[in-house]
């Protein structure tokens, strides 16, 4: 990120006093910190803000759910010191002129870091690349819907109505430039909030939903700032809304009848020489079918990450472009992995599995987890899935919350990835979720078993 902050014209008063925020992911890729006055930046610097390190085990609900975790005030809620990664460092375009933002890193007051912290998460399995004289590349595609701000009062989300035209109920279609010029004013925020920060944005798309677009981030070899680089568009895209009288969401479904967002990852992996160990060049992808194959070995145990909240499992449905089968394919957009190409510097995979809700740092360290466990053995993806063909011999994808939770939560592959300590605390917090959910009676049960039951 930039050090150079230019004028921005903010929701603030022109008056107002710059500020820095220091900036924490949760569980759910939530942002909590602080906001220190510029004149107070040096303690940003130093490592002394500090936080309760529970901070980073609050649920969707924001409870710390410490009759089920003792990590809160049966311990004493003891604090942890928010350790700021200079190379996160951005500005704050919607706040006063100069100010900035930053993310850190929790670390225990011992000076190791928490094993709550998705950045030290992920950090430590890139860890383990480096061992190896290795560096994963990788970039990310980001869908999103935004929305009329009135969804608190009708309790329903609607598309902007700007978007409803040509006596289409839905509206624009898929890459229809009527819908980007409709919410051109908002993307053009957007996309001047993402440049002055630094943010690799390239292009924007409409795509199918009423409302729903797509921004691609261009690949940085370096997968920490990549999972960066996608927490902060997800907040400048609901601080542009905002801006424009609008909500944005990263929902994985936030309309029955329509397309789910997903985040899809590209990965490609450097040796210390800069060459792609995953290109063909021409011959077997053998190395990419490896990688490929860690990957589906680890699919199931994984999805809880993929797919974190009871909404995310009504995204999985036959006939969408979000995969419900174990597969992968060559240049195959309907199946969970797919190779865009497998010959050249831009060999890569693509995995299509995760929603737009997923935090992209436990997202990043899964599929990662997955490749590494590819390089380390030699794997066989079985058949490439063929266009119009059913795949063969594959697992599914589970439709069920709480199957999902008890996969992840018994999974090896998570406790080593993830770690013991951390396998349990997210799996614990996500069954909690999920129960509460399945305990939720609806407005489906009403209307559908109270008659006729």
């Amino acid at each position: 990120m930039s050090n150079e902050f230019s004028a921005a014209s903010g929701n603030a008063p022109a008056n107002a006093p710059p500020r820095i925020e220091i900036l924490l992911v949760g569980m759910n890729g939530d942002l909590r910190g602080k906001q220190i006055p510029l004149e107070a930046e040096k303690k940003v610097w130093e490592g002394t803000v500090r936080l309760p390190s529970s901070t980073q085990s609050l649920d969707i609900w924001g409870d710390d759910n410490d009759d089920i975790t003792g990590l809160s005030i049966s311990v004493g809620d003891p604090d942890g010191n928010c350790i700021p990664d200079r190379r996160s460092l951005a500005a704050l375009p919607w706040a006063p002129a100069g100010s900035k933002q930053v993310l850190a890193t929790m670390h225990e007051l011992d000076g190791t870091p928490s094993f709550m912290c998705p950045r030290a998460i992920l950090a430590a399995l890139l860890t383990r690349f480096d061992q190896r004289g290795l560096t994963p590349v990788v970039a990310t595609e980001l869908e999103f819907y935004v929305l009329q701000d009135d969804w608190r009062v009708t309790g329903r989300p609607r598309p902007p109505e700007r978007l409803m035209y040509r006596d289409q109920p839905n509206g624009f279609q898929l890459y229809d430039m009527g819908a980007v010029d409709a919410l051109d004013d908002y993307l053009q925020t957007v996309r001047a909030w993402a440049r002055e920060m630094d943010l690799p944005a390239d292009a924007t798309t409409a795509e199918f939903g009423p409302g729903q677009f797509e921004i691609n981030l261009l690949h940085r070899p370096d997968a920490l700032a990549a999972a960066d680089d996608c927490i902060y568009l997800k907040r400048v895209a609901e601080q542009a809304a905002r801006r424009h009288g609008l909500k944005s969401t990263c929902m994985a479904k936030p309309y029955a009848n329509q397309a789910g967002s997903g985040l899809h990852v590209h990965a490609s992996i450097l040796d210390k020489d800069g060459r792609n160990i995953l290109d063909a060049r021409g011959g077997d992808p053998k190395k990419l079918k490896s990688v490929t194959a860690g990957m589906l070995k680890t699919m199931r145990d994984a999805q809880l990450i993929f797919a974190p909240f009871a909404n995310s499992y009504r995204r999985f449905q036959p006939g969408s472009f979000a995969p419900v089968d174990i597969d992968w394919g060559f240049g195959h957009r309907g199946t969970a992995i797919r190779i865009p190409d497998k010959d050249g510097p831009a060999a890569r995979i693509e995995h299509r599995v995760a929603g737009a809700d997923v935090n992209p740092h436990l997202l990043l360290t899964a599929i990662l987890g997955g490749m590494l466990l590819g390089l380390d053995e030699d794997l066989d993806p079985g058949p490439a899935t063929e266009p119009g063909k059913d795949p063969v011999g594959v697992g599914r994808l589970t439709h069920d919350f709480l199957t999902a939770v008890e996969d992840f939560s018994a999974s090896p592959f998570i406790a080593d990835v993830f770690g013991p300590r951390y396998q349990k605390l997210y799996g614990d917090t996500k069954r909690k979720e999920a129960i509460t959910y399945l305990r939720t009676v609806s407005d489906f049960d009403y209307q559908t078993y109270l008659p006729r039951v």
